[in-house]
């Protein structure tokens, strides 16, 4: 019994000092992992929208705005959060919708993506992705070139040649990845033409 209670209180032991080490080590990272996020947020945001100076945080809840579009029928994509893009003046000049979509081969995709108020795509920016290499995750050099400076109500992906501004050429051997980063994107100009009103929703 004295055995079994020296180990039952070392185990315990062990255990609290584990927990303590964990949280100080949490608390330690929690910072500088958050500016690293914010960072790369900011790094998307300009790369969608180059001409931007700022950009202004939408709040409105996760929640709402990934209803309104499952209500539109894309309820395998989220909206993650949206920003209002306006230049040094602060004139707005559109939004930066960040999107995740469930659809992918290896999990979930998220990116950002340039709306200008009258509609135009002006590109993504791939912030989180896993899919297989060589074949999913090629959609950085296949996908995201295709979605610049595009102007479409939504896009449709194909495997023989884009012979129009809403076509897509598919990734090789990738139509999952494709298909996922596609219907997303017509996620998010769904939210940006319904909820935002096509650039003329709340400034």
């Amino acid at each position: 019994m004295k055995s079994m209670l020296k180990d039952a209180v070392i185990l315990f032991a062990i255990t609290v000092i584990a927990g303590a080490v964990l949280g100080f080590v949490y608390d330690m990272t929690k910072a500088p992992i958050a500016e690293q996020e914010e960072k790369k947020k900011m790094e998307a945001c300009q790369e969608v929208f180059s001409d931007a100076s700022v950009f202004e945080d939408m709040k409105t809840s996760a929640e709402d705005m990934t209803a309104a579009v499952a209500a539109g029928g894309f309820d395998k994509s989220s909206v993650n959060e949206v920003l209002r893009a306006k230049d040094a003046s602060g004139n707005p000049l559109g939004y930066v919708i960040t999107v995740t979509s469930h659809e992918g081969y290896g999990g979930d995709i998220v990116f950002s993506m340039g709306i200008r108020d009258d509609g135009t795509l002006n590109g993504i920016s791939i912030l989180s992705i896993s899919e297989t290499p060589g074949l999913g995750m090629r959609a950085e050099e296949v996908l995201k070139p295709q979605f610049a400076d595009r102007h479409a109500a939504q896009f449709l992906y194909t495997k023989t040649g884009a012979v129009s501004e809403d076509q897509i050429d598919a990734i090789s051997s990738a139509t999952i990845t494709t298909n996922a980063v596609t219907n997303t994107v017509n996620a998010g100009l769904y939210y940006f033409q319904t909820v935002l009103e096509g650039g003329n929703g709340n400034e």
